[in-house]
């Protein structure tokens, strides 16, 4: 066990995009833990585009990061020494924990998984928050109905790309709006989305209104901005418009305006409501049942794009906004076992 570790640590506030120097790396103890508490080794973390609300200090639905100390998210981890009942010694979990090599955590803060279920990495992407993020996002909200229109702006995200197959798995007819045609290629022929589109080429109000023709029932809002406006001037009576995220915006320093949505709702008796993935935390269990369920029954696929080393992070979490990844975007961190 090594004495000292690097932490990734926020030290100024951005203005706009994040640049490299808002962050530091950082020489610090590895830390030996207590009764009750456990060291994991961390094997992958994620980095997630929310993570940049809370590196401003507005008030959100999250609590800021604070200056001076290390960033956080979902890491999977081998618990390497632990002073528990409850993990032993080379159990993998899953948890909320510091961008850093090694993590003391309360042993009620992680969760086992199993690796022989699904490769580890999955805990973070289709079986763990992104894929709760769409299954209760579709589900609860969108509603989706046999033969129904739905729309996934983000489609080739993590998001985005397990909200098409499950709405497919419903009966829907689907269509993902995302940057490249790469992507488009993927969400048709291999996620077996009926349609997609290249927002970057052409007109994206004409595009979206020749991909739909009947209007849109269900629009998964992972973008805002145009994207949003487009789908959002096509809702069809008694729509529902889960809002997941507004990725467009979140870099933004001035006000992010755009048409009124009130005449759109009104007109159309449509939903639009906004949600986070924790909302639904009493029914975590039931929604990783199903994914699980499709995922073995190899109706559910997921795309991972890892990148090696705790010292890309930072790279790996910008290029979220340049939309570099394709599916879930991880960092895998060390081996386990080493």
């Amino acid at each position: 066990m090594p004495d000292k570790q690097k932490q990734i640590q926020l030290v100024s506030r951005p203005n706009g995009t994040p640049v490299e120097s808002d962050f530091h790396y950082k020489e610090i103890d590895v830390p030996r833990p207590d009764q009750g508490q456990v060291l994991v080794k961390t094997l992958y973390l994620s980095v997630d585009p929310y993570m940049r609300g809370r590196m401003s200090d507005a008030k959100s639905y999250v609590e800021p990061f604070k200056l001076n100390e290390a960033l956080a998210g979902g890491v999977v981890g081998e618990i390497v020494d632990s002073q528990s009942e409850h993990f032993k010694k080379g159990d993998f979990v899953v948890g909320m924990l510091p961008w850093q090599e090694y993590s003391l955590a309360s042993e009620n803060a992680v969760r086992a998984i199993d690796p022989d279920v699904a490769p580890i990495s999955t805990h973070l992407s289709i079986l763990g928050m992104t894929g709760l993020t769409a299954y209760f996002g579709l589900l609860d909200i969108g509603q989706p109905k046999e033969g129904e229109t739905v729309v996934v702006s983000g489609a080739a995200g993590a998001v985005g790309s397990a909200v098409g197959q499950i709405a497919k798995i419903k009966g829907a007819r689907v269509v993902g709006i995302a940057g490249s045609d790469e992507k488009v290629n993927y969400l048709k022929e291999t996620l077996g989305f009926d349609e997609a589109i290249n927002y970057k080429t052409g007109n994206i109000q004409e595009s979206l209104e020749a991909a739909c023709p009947d209007g849109i029932d269900v629009y998964f809002e992972n973008v805002g901005g145009e994207i949003g406006d487009a789908a959002l001037s096509l809702l069809n009576k008694h729509a529902r418009v889960p809002v997941c995220g507004a990725i467009s915006s979140y870099n933004k320093t001035e006000e992010d305006l755009g048409p009124r949505v009130q005449s759109r709702l009104i007109k159309t008796s449509a939903l639009m409501k906004g949600f986070v993935v924790n909302d639904y935390n009493d029914r975590f269990k039931e929604g990783a049942s199903d994914l699980g369920k499709w995922l073995s029954e190899g109706k559910l696929q997921y795309e991972e794009t890892i990148t090696e080393g705790l010292d890309n992070v930072t790279e790996a979490f910008l290029g979220l906004f340049e939309g570099k990844n394709l599916g879930k975007q991880l960092v895998k961190v060390a081996e386990p076992g080493n």
